[in-house]
């Protein structure tokens, strides 16, 4: 679907890219992976945009269509959910336009019996099919369905837009991307302000997907769940591994190895080349042998190894004295923001050693429960800390909280006590900041260096209570496991929000779940109340299923049970003629892609204008397949609801 051949970019004299080439083909799920600044967001963006690159050329399959998520969105304020959301149907609002001024027309006009006015019903009943082919009378139901599964609720969807944070906005571009359907979808960061179960469900829809993605994340299970591809960016260039994420770590480790080792040969080869060099450069005899031997080192290809990749924090807590057995203690606690009520009589009592996740929807009242236990906001009922507390809290905004002024350096011996201070810059290298690095500005760092120097400052304090509000926003991968393995070996209390899956699973023994102002405790691993949580909403769907059937007993004839079973049969066959004939296409299509993928067959092929004309011609039919296929899914389903 789309090919980048040689793509090389450069920023202020600044290299990012260099020769990079790729193709994304359907049915691709690529995970593209790098340290922060490696560029992945600005490739995504050169691939959208198609230009910005300083050479190379960037081809798209004529008439596929890109669905791109941006990090940064503009929104238009004066539209409810639902009209922001229904933008992403272009092809549909196009041709509804179209047939309402049929329509009005039909309505004014009387010559009955002219030509003119029965071209204009053909026009109306060719719009109107083409309407049901695009799916645009289940429209609203698809609009609710993705809605929905991104955590919005009913009351939400007639609400004005600018009335929801970034975090929902973001969702709402996310839903529109999901719905315009196309052929690639373009993800960065996609899991950003999502709650655990919405990230779940985008799974279930990008596993379903049956376009192209290329995607940026930092959250390792939600990559394993929907790659099979995994793309790194380091060195200015692509390293491509047809693997999920976890497969891919296997695989660049060796990767690493393997270039560890050349590394090594040729600065052997290059240290016994300079030491000829030395020796005869100035006997006149060998002068020449010596100038060649220059020469030979100009050219040379220098190896390089992904040094920065290996290099992680390394970090342990603090000790503390041991808090008493009750750490918190909380009655009839409640919070309420104007007329909403967040939290509604919360009970509840965590002991010395509990290590709790805390999950639910955005806006259910995690942030706020621990804003409160740090006394940052006012509320109602009790709470107390127990003997010996000694609290450590990590805010969500944490690293927005320094001072832009302060210097890395500055902020950290200013935090240190005196037992601390000498080790400052010891620290320091351990979050990934050295040499000069320690002399910069706050303002200057990126986001994740900011949260990096934020959790280097909060562990110069020890506690025995850990209270972290969304840490991992902003690290990358590496830096994530390295908190993890830290938090592990914590000795204290822990509260954690988070959505990240991988992040929380073997780091807590309990959960915390926060829905319509209650908090209910789960004993267990986040991974098994996600797996509760399954079982019990596909009971509510199987009660809801079973009320349904009682409360609409269908009755029917001899002779309309006949004519339905007819039908049944028929839209059937037909499926399954298309099914074949799906399976055909797509079988030859792959076979293509196939040879295109190897360089040798590759370049014959380029020069045979008979192989991309039928190739192009199969890739149509396939999707025209696909459209009837899904117009006789839905019809044989409603056939079969009418049994």
């Amino acid at each position: 679907m789309i090919s980048l051949q040689d793509i090389g970019v450069q920023f202020g004299g600044d290299l990012l890219f260099s020769e990079l080439s790729f193709m994304l083909n359907k049915g691709d799920r690529v995970g593209l992976v790098g340290k922060n600044g490696a560029g992945k967001s600005t490739l995504l963006k050169l691939i959208y945009l198609q230009t910005g690159f300083s050479t190379g050329n960037i081809s798209v399959q004529k008439e596929k269509r890109i669905g791109y998520l941006s990090q940064d969105i503009d929104f238009e304020s004066g539209n409810t959910v639902v009209e922001e959301a229904e933008k992403a149907f272009v092809e549909i609002n196009r041709l509804q336009s179209n047939l309402a001024a049929i329509q009005i027309e039909l309505n004014q006009r009387t010559d009955y019996e002219s030509e003119y006015y029965l071209e204009l019903i053909n026009k109306s009943v060719a719009y109107e099919d083409e309407l049901t082919i695009l799916g645009a009378y289940s429209l609203h139901a698809n609009i609710e369905k993705v809605l929905y599964g991104l955590g919005f609720k009913n009351e939400d969807l007639s609400k004005k837009t600018e009335t929801f944070s970034g975090g929902w906005r973001m969702r709402i571009e996310l839903a529109k991307v999901l719905l315009s359907k196309p052929d690639v979808l373009l993800l960065d960061e996609p899991t950003n302000h999502l709650d655990i179960e919405s990230i779940v469900w985008l799974e279930q829809f990008l596993k379903n997907y049956t376009g192209a993605i290329l995607l940026v994340s930092h959250d390792k299970t939600f990559l394993d769940q929907v790659s099979n591809r995994t793309i790194e960016i380091a060195n200015h260039q692509i390293y491509d591994y047809k693997a999920p994420y976890s497969k891919y770590l296997i695989l660049r480790k060796e990767r690493i190895e393997q270039q560890l080792a050349v590394y090594k040969n040729q600065e052997k080869e290059i240290k016994h080349t300079q030491k000829l060099i030395d020796k005869f450069r100035y006997k006149a005899n060998k002068a020449a042998f010596a100038q060649s031997l220059i020469k030979k080192l100009e050219r040379m290809d220098k190896v390089e190894v992904d040094t920065m990749s290996v290099k992680k924090m390394a970090f342990t807590f603090p000790e503390s004295d041991p808090s008493g057995k009750v750490v918190i203690e909380m009655s009839k606690l409640s919070k309420s923001y104007e007329e909403k009520l967040v939290l509604n009589n919360v009970e509840l009592q965590i002991n010395r050693g509990d290590r709790y996740a805390l999950v639910g929807q955005n806006g259910q009242g995690k942030s706020t429960l621990i804003k409160c236990i740090a006394s940052q906001v006012s509320h109602k009922g009790i709470i107390e800390l127990g003997h010996r507390v000694q609290m450590s809290y990590f805010a969500q905004n944490q690293a927005e909280l320094l001072d832009p002024e302060q210097s890395v350096l500055e902020l950290i011996e200013h935090s240190a006590d005196d037992a601390l201070r000498p080790r400052s810059r010891d620290m320091l290298g351990s979050f990934l900041f050295s040499n000069d690095d320690v002399d910069k500005k706050i303002k200057v760092l990126s986001g994740g260096e900011r949260s990096r120097l934020a959790l280097c400052e909060m562990l110069l304090q020890s506690s025995n209570l850990l209270i972290l509000d969304e840490p991992t926003n902003h690290l990358d991968i590496n830096s994530k496991e390295v908190l993890k393995e830290a938090l592990k070996t914590y000795k204290g209390t822990l509260l954690i929000v988070s959505h990240d899956r991988d992040f929380l699973d073997g780091l807590t023994n309990m959960v915390l779940e926060f829905k319509d102002g209650l908090v209910k405790p789960h004993i267990g691993s986040v991974s098994e109340y996600l797996q509760y949580r399954k079982i019990e909403s596909m009971r509510e769907l199987e009660k809801k299923a079973s009320t349904s059937r009682v409360a609409q007993p269908k009755q029917m004839d001899k002779k309309a049970r006949k004519t339905l079973e007819k039908s049944i049969k028929k839209c059937s066959n037909q499926l399954s003629k298309v099914e074949r004939k799906i399976n055909e296409l797509e079988s030859s299509i792959a076979a293509s892609d196939l040879k295109l993928s190897n360089p040798v067959e590759s370049e014959k092929l380029m020069a045979d204008h008979a192989f991309f004309k039928s190739y192009e011609h199969s890739k149509d039919m396939l999707d025209k397949a696909m459209e009837e296929w899904e117009v006789l899914e839905d019809e044989l389903e409603q056939l079969m609801s009418q049994r």
